[in-house]
């Protein structure tokens, strides 16, 4: 999932309050701490899209969590919990899926949830008309892949409703996580009667929707700051759902974040460098540990120059990720691998650990002198004496500080070369990467589900987010060698191969591994937080005395 919610930068100024969170006397809108039934909260950036079918990241991927359900819930630590199945039966052979519906769920607008919904809405993603960049994500369901490649008909898709509450999926192949997928907003149902009646409107402002989740959304025009979620009286576990309301704000700014705590106006703020430093001791510190790499992609498409390898390796040997880590703030963590770490274990050792080897670590580490060496050997084999590229960024104060300290990095330690900045907001920084409108990007992803696959789909030949639209034919059929293979352990040597192929190459170079830290006030109780997928649920969320 593209990464939106960064770590903030260098620059903290604490405002009135100074950094004692004691100082304000612990000043608290009556809202958050008097009637414990609302929650003032933070994003980094706008929402670009409530579309089931085409949300793309984290921001849009938190407010679906919240506003909508799917098959289940994603609780604490990656656990499978009930959400709209109340009974699931799975073939020996895994390849038939049977979920019971609950029939006491309903849309916001009295519509009954119904085994139809899920249907239209897989049918309608994996549409190539519909231009879903995450239907590669159905691969695996019968004919998925056929269907959106235009090979075969929407309705041939291996879902199929047995009356209202009845859900059959047929596979392909067995999908080792596929309950993780089935708990992915990319999955959950859709209205019908919404997307027809509101056209080309439909989930672009929040009264252009329905919603069957804990919430529902007002307020959200399209491209405004502030909005909030408003609890759902017609969710099917509303009991359970203690807060009436959750205030949402943009905050770009870190020190415009901590003083809004500071003053109350806010219960969690995302800390800078700074901030990170000198409050780690104070009560309400917290790190959030993403499964999550940063990372710059070169467009080999617009420049043909960057095809070469020498070039690539050039640019990641001349970038200094500790101090680039260390520059942004929070708990971020140098990458030397393109898979987060401390995602998933093999035979109780870390996956990413499986990947290191001399050749990565080689083209993973800062080494100036060689990347100079390595980079006029490219020029040489490009017949040029110099290079010019402009790298691409979102507008927030992290995106911005990584981009000018990759900026300083490659033309301090590149001679000969010349690198420009554009920072825009993220939706039109999203849009050109998308459409190929860059010469490098700087970007980022987090998981959809806690497995290396969600990044290695990324970078094969065909996938959506390879924006720079490298192209290694060893690394594709590795991956896809690690989807139909029926030993688990060839499974995770598939991927280790690949993965290894595409740092040495440098299909993408990987910067950093972002760690939160925020302030979030104590009283705040009942959060799920997860470093994969959709970050945050509210469900059970409350506010404590």
């Amino acid at each position: 999932m593209e990464k939106w919610r960064k770590v903030f930068a260098v620059g903290f100024a604490v405002g009135a309050c100074g950094l004692a969170l004691t100082a304000c006397s612990n000043q608290s809108n009556s809202s958050s701490s008097g009637t414990k039934k609302t929650l003032n909260w933070m994003e980094q950036a706008e929402i670009p899209s409530m579309d089931v079918s085409k949300a793309v990241d984290r921001v849009s991927y938190e407010q679906l969590n919240n506003t909508m359900e799917g098959l289940y819930r994603i609780g604490n630590n990656a656990k499978i919990e009930p959400g709209l199945a109340t009974k699931t039966e799975e073939s020996k052979d895994g390849k038939t899926w049977t979920f019971t519906l609950r029939k006491n769920s309903k849309w916001s607008n009295g519509d009954p949830v119904t085994a139809k919904d899920f249907v239209y809405s897989w049918r309608r993603t994996v549409n190539p008309k519909t231009a879903s960049e995450y239907s590669y994500l159905f691969s695996g369901v019968k004919n998925a892949d056929a269907i959106v490649a235009g090979k075969k008909s929407v309705s041939s898709l291996g879902v199929k409703a047995e009356g209202n509450y009845k859900l059959v999926v047929n596979l392909d192949k067995r999908i080792p996580y596929f309950k993780l997928l089935m708990g992915f907003p990319l999955f959950y149902p859709q209205n019908e009667n919404a997307v027809k009646k509101f056209g080309k409107n439909y989930a672009m402002a929040s009264k252009y929707n329905y919603y069957n989740g804990p919430f529902v959304q007002k307020g959200w025009n399209g491209s405004n700051l502030t909005w909030k979620l408003e609890k759902n009286p017609n969710y099917w576990d509303k009991k359970n759902v203690k807060l009436d309301t959750i205030n949402y704000s943009v905050q770009k700014t870190p020190s415009t974040a901590y003083n809004e705590y500071q003053s109350g106006k806010l219960d969690a703020a995302v800390l800078n460098a700074q901030g990170t430093k000198q409050l780690k001791n104070q009560k309400g510190y917290t790190i959030r540990k993403m499964a999550s790499t940063q990372y710059l992609q070169l467009n080999m498409q617009k420049n043909p120059d960057f095809k070469n390898e020498k070039l690539r390796r050039a640019f990641s040997m001349a970038i200094n990720r500790n101090n680039l880590a260390n520059t942004i703030g929070g708990a971020n963590q140098p990458a030397t691998t393109f898979s987060a770490e401390d995602m998933v274990k093999v035979n109780g050792k870390d996956y990413t650990n499986l990947v290191k080897n001399n050749k990565t670590k080689n083209v993973m580490s800062y080494n100036p002198s060689n990347a100079n060496k390595v980079y006029q050997q490219a020029l040489n084999e490009l017949g040029k004496k110099k290079l010019s590229f402009t790298i691409l960024s979102d507008d927030d104060d992290t995106s911005k500080k990584a981009a000018e300290f990759l900026q300083s990095q490659l033309e301090s330690n590149l001679d000969n070369l010349d690198v420009n900045v554009q920072s825009i907001p993220k939706k039109t920084r999203l849009n050109r990467a998308m459409k190929g409108d860059f010469d490098a990007v700087l970007t980022g992803w987090i998981a959809d589900f806690s497995d290396p696959i969600s990044f290695l789909d990324l970078e094969t030949t065909k996938n959506s987010y390879n924006f720079g639209k490298w192209s290694n034919s060893q690394y594709d059929k590795l991956v896809a060698n690690s989807k139909t293979t029926s030993s688990e352990n060839e499974r995770w040597n598939n991927m280790k191969d690949a993965e290894r192929v595409l740092l040495e190459k440098q299909g993408v170079t990987p910067l950093y591994h972002p760690e939160e830290a925020w302030m979030v006030r104590p009283s705040v109780k009942g959060v799920v937080f997860n470093g994969a997928g959709a970050p945050y649920s509210f469900k059970n969320a409350y506010v404590a005395n």
